[in-house]
């Protein structure tokens, strides 16, 4: 499979499953979030987040920083570590057009509240598992059969 079918996989996996862990490279503490990630049709490639101003990692991204995400789809067939910069904005344009009951039941002055802030997610490359067939795989592995040479075909490693 090439490296633009792995890319398509993961766009419409991210569009469909939305939850990732995003943290910051060299995070002291480590920690990862559990976000939402939001695709927006006209900035295409970038993950757009609504986060507070109470949220760690948008304190820590006024400038540009190193971040990554990982996902893993509802059904498992497909996982994925993506990594780029993150910085804080509040993109009115982009705000207007992702906004929906979700996000506005976590702000009370809706799109005005003063604790609202986006995360502007800007991916470079993913490394990409494609765990389609892992029932099959667990029967070559009960048949004595080795089910990573099929897989190997499963991994790519994407510039985004």
């Amino acid at each position: 499979m090439d490296e633009r079918k792995f890319e398509g996989k993961l766009w419409d996996h991210l569009e469909s499953d939305r939850t990732v862990m995003l943290g910051l490279v060299g995070d002291a503490q480590g920690h990862s979030r559990p976000m939402t990630a939001m695709l927006d049709k006209q900035t295409r490639g970038t993950v757009w987040f609504v986060t507070s101003t109470d949220n760690v990692l948008a304190q820590q991204a006024a400038a540009p920083v190193s971040a990554f995400c990982a996902f893993s789809s509802k059904g498992h067939d497909l996982f994925a570590t993506i990594s780029g910069s993150l910085q804080t904005v509040l993109d009115r344009e982009v705000l207007d057009r992702l906004w929906n009951p979700f996000i506005a039941a976590w702000f009370e002055g809706g799109k005005d509240d003063p604790k609202l802030m986006m995360l502007r997610f800007e991916p470079s490359e993913a490394e990409i598992w494609l765990n389609e067939h892992s029932l099959v795989a667990g029967l070559k592995v009960l048949m004595g059969r080795d089910p990573k040479k099929e897989y190997v075909d499963k991994v790519a490693k994407v510039d985004l």
